[in-house]
């Protein structure tokens, strides 16, 4: 997996102070994406164990307390994305206790595989479905058009 951006503190996507991870990679291309650039697989940096490390230790940093764990992109279950995503996931749920993980996708929750599934099983929230330019709403918290849904999986939040 490659990923475009990494944010260590970010107040922008999502609730709290939390740690973002653009990924790179999506097959949705919506038009009026604010993210192209992260559209090719090749985009970016290599995801290294070096970077899951730097994940971990960032949220695990008492200094500045984070929330949580933010995945965009690109998008997080793009096919070739779910084995590093999963590992990723698997390792803040059994490293990083109390941290919320929170996704944003162009598949819909009813259309994932049984592979991306283990993904959302594993977080707290996750926002589905491709960006529509004409149902687009600025005034929408944690989406950009009226068609994307959000749900939310743990009770806490």
């Amino acid at each position: 997996m490659n990923y475009h951006n990494y944010y260590p503190v970010d107040i922008v996507n999502g609730p709290g102070t939390r740690v973002t991870l653009f990924v790179s990679g999506c097959v949705h291309q919506c038009k009026g994406c604010y993210n192209q650039s992260t559209w090719r697989l090749d985009a970016g940096h290599p995801f290294t164990q070096q970077m899951e490390d730097q994940v971990i230790n960032d949220l695990n940093d008492t200094r500045i307390k984070r929330r949580g764990l933010s995945l965009s992109g690109g998008d997080p279950l793009h096919l070739q994305n779910v084995a590093a995503v999963l590992k990723l996931v698997q390792r803040v749920r059994r490293e990083c206790v109390g941290k919320d993980i929170w996704l944003w996708t162009g598949y819909l929750l009813s259309e994932l595989t049984e592979e991306q599934q283990q993904i959302v099983n594993l977080i707290d929230v996750m926002i589905d479905g491709k960006y529509e330019q004409a149902q687009r709403n600025p005034s929408l918290v944690w989406k950009g058009s009226e068609n994307q849904v959000i749900h939310y999986f743990n009770s806490d939040n």
